[in-house]
């Protein structure tokens, strides 16, 4: 992250290098006052665009829209992928290279905050506007969106971080700012949005009222106890208010949500839009498919890859034999790819594979489409990013936590009946007198095989306090490694930050992290 004078210089340079040729008539560039740069909206709304691109790009798509999902319970890398790069393989193993010099965690890092100040200099640009008014406030909800969620993803991940907002910066400066006040500016900016967005947007890229709702809900049921903000009564408001909304169904198909000839499902809050087109492929299918299959049809097999990502055991493995899932849940095999047949075409383990090449891969991203076609790399369905059944499940959780477990137990049947075509057999029914304590339970499960490979793993073993102990029971190279502790919660600050941010320094390290 940069200094903060060299944040304001680059809003600056950002904003003057987008705006229009009226810029440049009749006054010098270094006349142009800050007021005048953001008089008009057409010259911002450019910058908000980029951000969406970016959002996207950055933190969806192809390997690097990946590697938040490695080193779970649900998800780990690939034999050959472990062996080859030591930095990438520390995510799943704990070990020594998860360090402050791991490029895999730098990039991460920089990614987001290359969106987080872009996103601010909006947010200020916007507040500054006053051109019309409505529209101003439309965008200032989508700036002030991004801005939260990001935020909210790297807290999450990285603790106490810089608040890139001017009034904190005015008084703070840039350095790591206490939790309490990183989740006030996170709240403030999604009940902004929640004020200031529509209910729909005829442009799919673009946030809605229900995508900030559901946030928000997510938000207060997940923040650390040092925010002191959880509350899981105000977490189910949220999270009612957007089941309440007429707009929002479950689909009635649980596969039709990775149909890509279905995107945008009645259930989709939000969803990430991508083609076959470059450069707006996601490339996901590159990272999740089998390399024994990536040269079948001249690399045009759909279900071709690099192994980058692979669901664990015990996310691929039923019940009976000490997995996931149960008999007759539809959502194993459209989750999850079993059989590597492709017509004639039997695959086999090459010599210099690392041996998983034809265990149970990724299903959920496989784009037909691309099916003799074109390389998989053109890989182009949308990405679920928030969905109705996630909020159920959410809704569900929080209403157990304030005690009122009957009822959590009806939402979280409603999600499962769907996964049995709507006729969910009485012994897979949850008991409404089942327990609080049992809920938390099973809840996890159902979430895993609902929304596994979705993103949302990580986030809820750390905010379930099951991080350690489940990664260490079903994450095989964790396993082996031996080497996480309640610590590995939180990644290290980068040393490039360390460097380069005049305000965090040596000591502001997270704990249990060595400076190398």
């Amino acid at each position: 992250m940069k200094s903060r004078n060299q944040i304001i210089l680059s809003i600056a340079v950002l904003l003057l290098a987008t705006a229009c040729s009226d810029f440049f008539d009749n006054k010098p560039l270094t006349a142009l006052t800050k007021e005048e740069a953001f008089s008009k909206l057409e010259n911002i709304e450019p910058l908000l665009s980029g951000l969406y691109t970016n959002w996207r790009d950055n933190t969806r798509k192809d390997r690097w829209g990946l590697v938040f999902q490695l080193g779970t319970d649900e998800a780990q890398q690939g034999a050959y992928q472990v062996r080859t790069d030591a930095d990438q393989s520390a995510m799943d193993k704990y070990n020594g290279f998860l360090a402050p010099s791991n490029n895999t965690l730098t990039r991460q890092w920089d990614d987001r905050w290359r969106i987080i100040t872009s996103s601010a200099a909006v947010v200020s640009a916007l507040e500054l506007n006053t051109e019309d008014p409505s529209r101003r406030d439309m965008l200032l909800g989508e700036a002030c969106f991004i801005r939260a969620i990001l935020n909210f993803e790297v807290s999450l991940f990285w603790g106490e971080i810089p608040v890139i907002d001017d009034e904190i910066i005015d008084q703070y400066g840039m350095g790591r700012q206490p939790l309490d006040r990183v989740y006030a500016l996170i709240v403030k900016d999604l009940e902004r949005a929640v004020e200031y967005l529509p209910t729909t947007q005829s442009d799919k890229r673009k946030v809605t009222k229900g995508a900030a709702q559901t946030m928000l809900g997510k938000v207060y049921m997940s923040a650390p106890p040092e925010a002191d903000i959880r509350d899981y009564a105000k977490a189910a408001e949220y999270f009612k208010s957007v089941i309440d909304n007429s707009q929002y169904r479950l689909a009635d198909n649980f596969a039709d949500l990775f149909d890509a000839n279905k995107p945008n499902t009645t259930e989709s809050i939000y969803e990430f839009q991508f083609s076959n087109v470059s450069p707006d492929q996601n490339q996901v299918q590159w990272q999740t498919g089998s390399r024994a299959l990536a040269d079948a049809e001249r690399g045009y097999c759909y279900f071709g890859g690099y192994d980058l990502i692979l669901p664990t055991k015990y996310c691929y493995s039923s019940v009976e034999d000490g997995g996931l899932w149960e008999d007759g849940d539809t959502r194993r095999y459209e989750s999850i790819r079993y059989d590597f047949t492709y017509g004639d075409f039997i695959p086999v383990l090459q010599n210099w594979f690392g041996g998983d090449e034809l265990s149970p891969h990724i299903k959920k991203y496989e784009d037909i489409r691309t099916d003799k076609v074109m390389s998989f790399w053109y890989s182009g369905k949308n990405i679920p990013y928030l969905r109705l059944a996630d909020v159920y499940l959410c809704y569900a959780e929080c209403l157990n936590e304030i005690g009122r477990t009957s009822e959590a137990v009806e939402f979280a049947n409603i999600v499962r009946m769907r996964a049995w075509n709507g006729s969910l057999p009485d012994d897979k029914k949850w008991s409404s007198g089942m327990s609080q304590s049992d809920f938390r339970v099973t809840i996890m499960d159902e979430r895993m095989r609902e929304l596994c490979f979705e993103g949302w793993r990580r986030m809820d073993l750390i905010r379930t306090g099951n991080f350690v102990q489940l990664i260490k029971e079903r994450n095989q190279w964790a396993r082996e490694e031996s080497s996480i502790q309640e610590f590995h919660t939180r990644f290290p600050i980068p040393l490039t930050e360390i460097r380069q941010n005049e305000d965090i320094n040596e000591e502001d390290q997270n704990p249990g992290y060595k400076l190398n």
